[in-house]
């Protein structure tokens, strides 16, 4: 397509902007002259980038670790959805995916993960012993759920759950990624505004 004239470009004075219909008439308007634009936010173009480029750090300890590795296989490919890339290091992770069965000796160790993770990071917790201590539950030395230890995003229950059931977990976790604000959003760990004075006086 040959454009036959140059659109002319209008600079937009603050007075003139009063709500988002004179952007859209704006680029209807550029658009009709022959320049492609594009209107949307930000946030939306990151985080669909980000919730389709999940990197995740596996911590596994037991049979949900096994049912993890056949979602790699080329049955269930999890290449088609984005989060086939899994790291050996928190600090290329943004994803810590606990799949198994946690004692209190390694607690330490899965909260010093997290912490060497960068922000933004989420947690997966899978399976019944990550969710709530499954058969161990009570026992003296497993963690009876590990969002004692650090926040839990999303559950994928079962023992161990199928592949499918990571599927649709992983997705859930997509869908949180998207619905964020990217830009001036609050750090999950800071505390509000007006809370600090509570916390020191109390």
């Amino acid at each position: 397509m040959e454009i036959k004239h140059l659109p002319t470009t209008k600079d937009m004075r603050p007075e003139e902007f009063k709500d988002n219909d004179y952007l859209l008439r704006m680029a209807e308007e550029l658009n009709r002259e022959g320049a492609g634009v594009v209107l949307g936010l930000a946030d939306k173009l990151i985080n669909w980038g980000r919730s389709n480029s999940v990197w995740s750090l596996a911590l596994g300890t037991s049979c949900c670790a096994i049912e993890f590795m056949a979602l790699g296989a080329a049955r269930y490919d999890m290449a088609r959805f984005g989060f086939e890339v899994t790291r050996n290091s928190p600090r290329q992770a943004d994803l810590l995916m606990v799949l198994g069965t946690i004692n209190y000796r390694m607690a330490p160790v899965l909260k010093r993960l997290y912490d060497q993770m960068a922000e933004p990071k989420y947690v997966v917790a899978v399976g019944g012993c990550t969710i709530s201590g499954g058969p161990f539950r009570k026992s003296y030395c497993v963690v009876d759920g590990i969002d004692k230890i650090v926040p839990v995003d999303v559950y994928i229950p079962g023992c161990p759950p199928r592949p499918e059931a990571f599927f649709y977990g992983m997705m859930q976790l997509q869908r949180k990624i998207k619905m964020e604000r990217f830009l001036g959003h609050r750090d999950r760990n800071e505390v509000p505004q007006g809370m600090e004075r509570k916390e020191e006086k109390a």
